[in-house]
């Protein structure tokens, strides 16, 4: 199957309060968690702290004033708990104030890299705008669908071989990190992820990949090259060498089939380890022809027959 690269992290840094932009860090910049990327004038909430604060210090002091009045019982709760309640009022509001002071830094959530700016230095940034776009490929996942009908043979910890030679990157090892629980109705198939590590960042988000999944690994199959299975009205069948003779001639083996990866099939029935399979001009004979034997291979890989080999990903048999 077929998958897209991804960033693992991957996130667009909006303005949480207005104000005139003051710094924003250049595309391509690298930043580390909780660095600063972008500054808004703060002006205008440096003001509404101090007010809140001088707020808070007044009513601080008030409540101190009174609280021995009330234990006293010169005033009654009633009054004290007014106090009370204006003072805590009042610190609540200087710890808005304070957080909205904070929202004029956006800091990294992450290390990553500044891939877009959606606003320059001097443009007025509203709540909610966009500012940055922060990227990190230092790891990245890689996304694809799996058809339905093998729901049940793919979970979380997986393996999963993924081909990245077109890029320089070879064959990668990983497991499935996440399986989707739901089907889309158009293509029938349900997603997963695979987590892959990019520390010298040479795979991109968008690139492709092929991934192979290993559903199931098959211990003393007999395997051959797919290109050896021939098919006629009756079913599936091979051509062995029969030695019964002095003459080896060749014998038609109705085969039935398993489960298929890369140039190679799983053989269930029909064949012993000890049968001869012709893979190389078994077009031309028919059952009872002659045979010369100018090679033998004890795997399929060694036969040089004409299957997809060099492009295929060395896994394991699949189920």
């Amino acid at each position: 199957m077929t998958g897209s690269v991804e960033a693992l992290e991957d996130a667009t840094l909006s303005a949480q309060i207005g104000g005139t932009v003051t710094m924003v860090r250049d595309r391509g910049a690298r930043v580390q968690e909780g660095e600063l990327v972008a500054k808004i004038d703060a002006e205008e909430a440096k003001a509404a702290v101090k007010q809140a604060r001088a707020r808070y210090e007044l009513a601080q002091d008030r409540y101190e004033r009174q609280k021995p009045l009330y234990r006293d019982s010169i005033i009654s709760a009633l009054e004290f708990e007014q106090v009370r309640s204006e003072r805590n009022q009042a610190r609540a509001a200087l710890q808005q104030a304070k957080t909205r002071l904070s929202h004029a830094r956006l800091e990294a959530p992450f290390a990553g890299t500044v891939e877009e700016r959606f606003i320059e230095v001097g443009e007025q940034a509203a709540p909610g705008g966009k500012v940055v776009r922060l990227v990190n490929t230092r790891r990245v996942k890689v996304t694809a669908g799996v058809p339905e009908r093998y729901a049940n043979d793919i979970q979380r910890g997986t393996p999963v071989q993924l081909d990245f030679r077109r890029y320089g990157a070879g064959v990668r090892t990983a497991e499935v990190s996440f399986v989707g629980n739901m089907i889309d109705p158009e293509s029938r198939t349900f997603p997963i992820e695979v987590t892959v590590s990019n520390e010298k960042r040479i795979l991109k988000p968008g690139m492709g990949t092929t991934l192979r999944v290993t559903r199931a690994v098959l211990d003393s199959a007999i395997v051959v090259p797919r290109s050896a299975i021939l098919r006629d009205e009756t079913g599936t069948y091979v051509y062995v060498v029969d030695r019964t003779d002095e003459t080896p001639v060749a014998r038609k083996q109705a085969v039935d089939l398993g489960p298929e990866t890369g140039g190679n099939v799983v053989v269930n029935s029909g064949l012993t380890a000890e049968d001869e399979v012709i893979v190389v001009g078994q077009n031309n004979v028919s059952p009872g022809t002659p045979l010369e034997v100018a090679d033998r291979y004890d795997r399929p890989s060694a036969s040089g027959t004409p299957y997809e080999g060099e492009s295929s990903l060395p896994t394991p048999p699949t189920n």
